[in-house]
């Protein structure tokens, strides 16, 4: 009974130490007016931002030659219109549109020759029009020809139907697609929760590390660690702090901004979402701690969370493909925490997923944390003779 009872009022002691350690972190947090400034912004400003860009082609400004100022090769021009394309001129000489092209003013030009109509009702030979397209930004240029060929492929099959006079006798394929999860293809619902995801992970990594090195920094950290306080309650401290400001910084993501401005749905459990989140904040501060044994000052930190959080935030699947990836980066990638945390919060807020069908990224993802904070604690450690 008495070594129960002793057990008991270890197990107590140890709690109240890291739950001092715990909220000590708070009042420097906010001290610290260039980090607590940061915090606010990525949790909420960053949000509206990236919520509000989108990657679809949007008004790309279209240039066209028309020679042959038909009615069909009117009707062609016109088939280029907003949303996607916004037609600036529909008449230019072809020196001056190459000079558009050249200066980036356009993203297309379309020269239509001076048979064109001619040459499509006579039905003997091809009717030819030529589409140059800017691709120095890569995406913008790839839709746009993406959205040209299609527009003309369809306007060449109506010329077809009516040349036959009916449809009766053409073989058709009928498309009938089901759109889940995203009926509306709401990108700011895509973009919103990509960035949240990114955020997250910044201020996981970012936070606990500057918290462990601005105590080396003010030389205290050797005050902690002869005083009554293990190096693994010294660092899980820290963890916990950052990870319950992360936690706020969520909720008022998920609540204040992402569901009353952009519609985001949580179609499973928020308490599983939460949860798993404070995971993830542990399994992710692993790589932040490490990185803070190698440091010795914020400024060192800085410029090495640099060349480890950008490559984490573009390659683990956020804004990348893992398929358009070479394998040997796909696996390099699989040892991050971020990349089975994508598949965890999208299931949850828009699939509506449960535990079961994602609890193998779970497992992942905890095995992956407790080895990168073992090893940081394993270095902490020997760093500081603990």
């Amino acid at each position: 009974m008495g070594a129960e009872q002793s057990v008991r009022e270890g197990m107590a002691r140890w709690l109240r130490q890291v739950g001092v350690m715990t909220v000590k972190e708070f009042p420097q947090l906010v001290r610290d007016r260039p980090v607590f400034a940061y915090i606010v912004f990525i949790f909420t400003l960053d949000i509206i931002i990236a919520a509000g860009q989108s990657v679809e082609l949007n008004n790309a400004k279209v240039i066209v030659n028309d020679a042959d100022q038909s009615m069909i090769s009117r009707e062609l021009t016109y088939r280029f219109r907003a949303p996607y394309f916004d037609v600036a001129d529909a008449n230019l000489h072809p020196d001056t549109a190459l000079r558009w092209l050249d200066r980036g003013d356009a993203t297309l030009l379309i020269d239509i020759p001076p048979d064109f109509s001619e040459i499509l009702y006579q039905g003997d030979e091809v009717a030819t029009v030529q589409i140059q397209v800017d691709t120095s930004i890569a995406n913008v240029g790839f839709l746009a020809a993406s959205y040209a060929s299609r527009i003309t492929a369809e306007l060449g099959a109506e010329f077809a139907v009516q040349r036959l006079g009916g449809v009766s006798s053409l073989p058709r394929i009928n498309n009938q697609r089901r759109v889940r999860f995203n009926a509306d293809i709401n990108e700011a619902w895509f973009s919103s929760i990509s960035e949240l995801l990114a955020v997250i992970t910044v201020a996981s990594i970012f936070l606990p590390a500057v918290a462990m090195v601005r105590e080396k920094e003010r030389g205290t950290v050797e005050q902690l660690l002869v005083s009554p306080l293990s190096p693994f309650q010294v660092m899980f401290a820290k963890v916990l702090a950052m990870m319950i400001v992360m936690l706020i910084g969520t909720t008022f993501s998920l609540f204040v901004i992402m569901q009353p401005l952009f519609d985001v749905p949580s179609r499973g459990s928020l308490g599983l979402f939460f949860a798993l989140t404070g995971l993830y904040a542990f399994a992710s501060a692993g790589i932040g701690m490490l990185a803070a044994t190698f440091a010795r000052n914020t400024a060192q930190l800085g410029m090495l969370l640099m060349l480890i959080v950008f490559p984490i935030i573009m390659l683990s699947g956020l804004w990348v493909q893992l398929e358009s990836m070479p394998a040997w980066l796909r696996q390099i990638m699989n040892l991050t925490p971020l990349r089975y945390f994508i598949d965890i919060a999208y299931g949850i807020l828009l699939r509506g997923v449960d535990l079961p069908i994602i609890l193998d990224s779970v497992l992942k993802m905890t095995v992956i944390g407790v080895v990168l904070f073992s090893v940081a604690l394993w270095r902490f450690r020997r760093q500081f003779g603990g």
